[in-house]
């Protein structure tokens, strides 16, 4: 027997009791102070001044060297940097101060959740743009397990301390529908479902650029950029050629609903769980998903004479998730319908574009 569960673009939104922060007692280490004096070389002369600081503090990744530049603790010749793109000359004096961090812990928050499906083992929530899934540096409120620990959900414990009952992630500017484990067996179970390919995961995301096929798959492998740490990419995309780290095999398979201006909407399906899979597959393609700057989307989308806002967020969206329940096997789908803020963007962009409403409408049948 298969069960369903819809969520619509206003979802039943649980509001949370307000509660004191709650220390779980579940900690990760704390990075250690750090300092580090040096001068640039005439050879570093035409460096960005982040890429120079990374190269000279190799313990400190790209994302610490930007807070930190950001938090005035990198002085190029006793001032204060005001950002990492400024280009050096060669000479300059640069003190880097990393204090130590404060432990990392997931904490109870009283934030709203809307919960699509939920039973004893399993609860799915569609996760709203712009919350990360788990704490980690530079983030340590707001995030979906801050908010399931502030809801008392109990939750499994087999994994990271500071990812509680996660199976498996969104990208923080990806919306939908995300599983949630409240027990190690469940978890056990759902992690095994995905590595074996057993859970189908259906989403919704608008790329730039007019697909040429109906359909298509695209198999390529997906590793970190070797020059952008904060970015994975594909052989086709690496930077002149460069070797990638620890590239993955990596499968996506896309279907074109509709045709708008001078966009494409499609439903993809996914094979593999790589870290931005969907994002970077598109990129390579040359289609980047439409608000994804980070892989070479336009700020603003163009349409014959109109310019659109900054969309704030990627046009990406979990719709639809399929599993077997944990402990009975039956089979669950889970839809969380598209966010109200992208089903605006399609209304305004048909309106730009001439394209009736109702054909797009139709196309996202399921899926509203």
């Amino acid at each position: 027997m298969v069960r369903e569960v819809s969520g619509n673009r206003r979802p039943r939104v649980m509001e949370l009791p307000e509660q004191e922060e709650e220390d779980t007692g579940q900690r990760a280490s704390a990075a250690g102070e750090f300092h580090k004096h040096f001068t640039v070389e005439s050879s570093e002369a035409g460096q960005r001044l982040d890429r120079a600081v990374a190269l000279h503090c190799a313990q400190l990744s790209r994302t610490r060297v930007q807070e930190l530049i950001d938090a005035g603790l990198v002085l190029v010749d006793g001032s204060a940097a005001k950002k990492g793109s400024v280009r050096l000359r060669g000479g300059e004096e640069i003190t880097v101060e990393a204090p130590e961090r404060p432990v990392i812990v997931a904490r109870a928050e009283a934030i709203p959740l809307d919960v699509l499906y939920e039973d004893g083992d399993v609860i799915a929530i569609n996760k709203p743009a712009g919350m990360m899934v788990h704490a980690g540096a530079g983030n340590v409120s707001g995030t979906l397990v801050n908010a399931l620990l502030g809801r008392g959900q109990a939750l499994s414990q087999g994994g990271d301390p500071l990812r509680p009952g996660i199976v498996h992630r969104l990208d923080k500017e990806t919306s939908g529908v995300i599983l949630i484990a409240k027990n190690d067996a469940a978890h056990a179970k759902l992690v095994e479902a995905f590595r074996q390919r057993a859970v189908k995961k259906t989403y919704v995301a608008l790329v730039q650029g007019i697909l040429k096929e109906k359909s298509g798959r695209i198999e390529l492998a997906i590793g970190r950029d070797p020059i952008h740490r904060t970015r994975m990419t594909t052989p086709r995309k690496s930077w002149r050629g460069a070797a990638i780290s620890r590239a993955r095999e990596a499968s996506t398979d896309w279907r074109a609903l509709a045709k708008i201006g001078n966009t494409t909407l499609v439903e993809v399906q996914l094979h593999t769980g790589r870290t931005h899979q969907i994002r970077v597959h598109f990129s390579a393609l040359k289609h980047p998903v439409v608000g994804d700057t980070l892989y070479g989307a336009a700020s603003q989308l163009r349409v014959g004479k109109v310019v659109f806002p900054k969309l704030e967020r990627n046009f990406l969206h979990a719709a639809r998730v399929g599993f077997a329940q944990p402990r009975t096997e039956g089979w669950i789908e889970v839809r969380a319908g598209l966010p109200a803020e992208l089903y605006d963007f399609l209304k305004r962009l048909c309106a730009a574009a001439g394209e009736p409403q109702g054909r797009i409408d139709a196309a996202l049948a399921g899926y509203l």
